[in-house]
């Protein structure tokens, strides 16, 4: 993030870097009481506006320090970095004008005389992000701020009451925040400021510093600034971009269970017999009724599960790349297409994230083997012969081999060597689990398995008829809230 020296002048056509960055920092009452320095300083007119603009350098990190912003009155509202007469506001106006800003110098002063600490995050927008969702002309220079002003009004409420080990005000009235839309570098700013106001008296709260049951004290986790950043681009994005990322995941939930279905039927036919009976003789036979995938992946090493997971995987190549070839393709291209909507809206993923199109691919090989170690659990191992049904079998494969064979004498009888290998080779096999090549049992498995798709369909319904309200009840926001800027 560089100074451009002009307003609304911000970098376009950039790629792989986030299109809102939210970096966090905070002031304790002691260290600004030691420096003289004052909270309310922030939002004070400038003595020296030249002064104060130059506290920018030309090229700066993703914050200056609090403690430097104090250094010079009307860091906040400063008319270099702003192109409205009154740019503070607030969660009750959009634009603080003398008397407004006379009251929040006595709270911010009075939050300081309590020794609670100065919290300040700072929005930063990427330029052609602003242009594709209508915040931005670059070519008049117009901002739509009511509108990036109203997305922080509802952000301010998530950081201020999830961002500590309790909500930050012990009442509605008792934090003091304010915030401001900074435009003269080249991603946009907007940053919000914030403190309790009242002196704190809970103990989970009083500590400032180290660590509070793990946590460190004063730092808001970063769970909750990722949740604030994604609060803030839904907000922000264009009905054409929401309905872009909206049409790609119902394309990825309904190829699922399409693929789902379909893939209880061909897993249930003579075809994948044999490599579902190595599955189940692979299984933990300790762990008969609880086999399942569990959090690790179908591709992990060090599990119980491990080498009925592994030969699983393999199912699934084979059905994925013959019977189900057009819908996983599809499905995989859908998975890419969220991954650059991703990129575009969060920048480039860090190491050990994993892309959405890996995530939804893991939950679709786990969601089919789930399902087969399900019915597979409900499988009765009641097909294992005796070991006088095995000798009779025995028996009749040899009179059937008997009569196939030419030259041999009619009384010719298999040696007892032979005999007993055969024997002793059952014997061990009755010791491995075998799955029943019965056409009833897959046949159960398909019908369970349609059932269990039934189930899930009606839930997809169930969840796609309350997306589609409160899309309308956002239009319908939308709408109102324009009417009352324009009124």
């Amino acid at each position: 993030m560089a100074k451009t020296g002009k307003l609304a002048a911000f970098a376009l056509g950039e790629k792989n870097t986030a299109m809102v960055n939210l970096p966090a920092q905070f002031v304790t009452a002691s260290g600004a009481d030691k420096k003289g320095q004052q909270y309310s300083n922030l939002v004070d007119y400038a003595d020296d506006e030249k002064k104060t603009s130059d506290l920018n350098n030309d090229s700066i990190g993703e914050l200056i320090e609090l403690k430097e912003e104090f250094k010079q009155k009307g860091y906040a509202n400063r008319t270099s970095a702003t192109t409205e007469r009154e740019p503070i506001f607030s969660s009750d106006k959009l634009h603080y004008n003398n008397h407004d800003i006379s009251i929040l110098r006595k709270r911010l002063d009075k939050a300081q005389e309590n020794g609670n600490n100065i919290h300040e995050l700072a929005f930063s927008l990427r330029g052609d992000w602003l242009v594709k969702n209508n915040l931005y002309d670059p070519d008049t220079g117009i901002i739509d701020q009511d509108k990036l002003k109203h997305a922080q009004q509802n952000i301010a409420e998530t950081l201020i009451n999830k961002g500590f080990n309790l909500p930050l005000g012990e009442s509605d009235n008792d934090v003091v925040w304010f915030g401001v839309i900074h435009q003269d570098t080249d991603h946009l700013n907007m940053h919000l400021w914030f403190a309790k106001e009242s002196q704190e008296t809970r103990p989970e709260m009083l500590k400032q510093k180290g660590k509070y049951k793990g946590q460190p004290i004063g730092v808001i986790p970063l769970e909750t600034i990722e949740l604030a950043k994604r609060q803030f681009r839904n907000q922000l994005m264009s009905t054409a971009e929401h309905q872009k990322r909206t049409d790609v995941l119902k394309g990825l939930g309904t190829l699922k269970k399409e693929m789902v279905e379909a893939g209880s039927q061909s897993l249930a036919s003579d075809k994948y017999a044999k490599q579902i009976q190595n599955i189940y003789q692979a299984l933990p036979q300790e762990q008969r009724g609880r086999w399942q995938v569990g959090n690790s992946s179908l591709s992990a090493n060090n599990t119980s599960m491990s080498k009925a997971n592994h030969l699983t995987n393999n199912l699934l190549d084979n059905l994925f790349k013959n019977d189900l070839k057009n819908e996983y393709q599809t499905f995989q291209q859908l998975g890419q297409q969220f991954d650059a909507f991703n990129i575009e809206d969060q920048g480039v993923m860090h190491q050990g994230q994993n892309a959405l199109s890996k995530n939804k691919d893991d939950e679709l090989r786990k969601r089919l083997a789930n399902q087969l170690y399900r019915y597979l659990n409900q499988v009765e191992d009641n097909s294992i012969d005796t070991i006088d049904q095995q000798l009779e079998r025995i028996k009749q494969n040899m009179a059937a081999n008997e009569k196939l064979k030419t030259g041999l004498k009619e009384n010719s009888k298999p040696s007892e060597t032979s005999s007993n290998t055969q024997l002793n080779k059952n014997r061990e096999e009755e010791k491995t689990p075998r799955f029943p090549k019965c056409s009833r049992t897959m046949s159960r498995i398909s019908r369970l398995w349609r059932q269990d798709v039934r189930v899930e369909m009606t839930a997809q319904r169930r969840f796609m008829q309350n997306q589609k309200k409160n899309e309308r009840e956002k239009q319908i926001q939308e709408l109102e809230s324009n009417q009352h800027r324009s009124n």
